[in-house]
């Protein structure tokens, strides 16, 4: 007998590998069929657990939209309102941290959010723009001589340049892990001192 845990895992599978396969192809060119056959179940049985491709695409979109947002206010609440420093690199290591292990999701968000429905869109919208300020008062913080519209758009500079890990090249492509995330945070940092 299945548990619950057992169709959560199953579902988290259903979502990655319709990520890889809608990063890979577009959301029009996979079929549910494709999609079951990936994690081992047919096209049908993918309908026990999402309604169509149209709530995986939502449910991965406004998810990461969440998982993000969810990371930064946890890094918040953990430095305390300690190091400011610290918690800057910490808003970087997390996202690079997404940017190096979810980057069918940037592909993702980057050819077919418009596919979601208006109110899927806005709840993504939304979430992001919540993330984005919690960045904004960290950039501040450390560098208070910066003004709140430049801080804004430095932090959307530095999105811009961690979520370019899909264009790096295929993983075995990169210099490492642990090398490319110290040079993504290298040079998020420097990004942010130039501004």
């Amino acid at each position: 007998m299945a548990t619950r845990t057992d169709a959560l895992t199953r579902r988290e599978q259903i979502l990655k590998e319709a990520a890889r396969l809608f990063a890979e192809r577009g959301f029009h060119g996979v079929g549910v069929d494709e999609i079951g056959a990936a994690v081992g179940i047919s096209g049908p049985g993918l309908y026990r657990h999402f309604a169509g491709k149209d709530a995986m695409l939502a449910e991965l979109l406004v998810g990461i939209s969440g998982r993000l947002l969810t990371g930064g206010k946890r890094r918040l609440a953990e430095s305390d309102g300690g190091d400011p420093e610290a918690l800057l690199d910490s808003l970087i290591e997390g996202h690079i941290d997404f940017a190096l292990d979810d980057r069918p999701l940037i592909t993702l968000h980057d050819r077919e959010l418009d596919r979601l429905r208006d109110s899927d869109r806005k709840l993504v919208r939304q979430l992001q723009r919540q993330y984005v300020e919690l960045w904004v008062e960290a950039v501040r913080e450390v560098y208070p001589d910066l003004a709140e519209q430049p801080a804004r758009a430095a932090v959307h500079a530095v999105f811009g340049l961690l979520n370019s890990t899909p264009h790096l090249g295929r993983s075995g492509g990169l210099p490492g892990r642990e090398a490319t995330a110290g040079l993504l945070h290298r040079m998020a940092r420097g990004a942010f001192a130039a501004a």
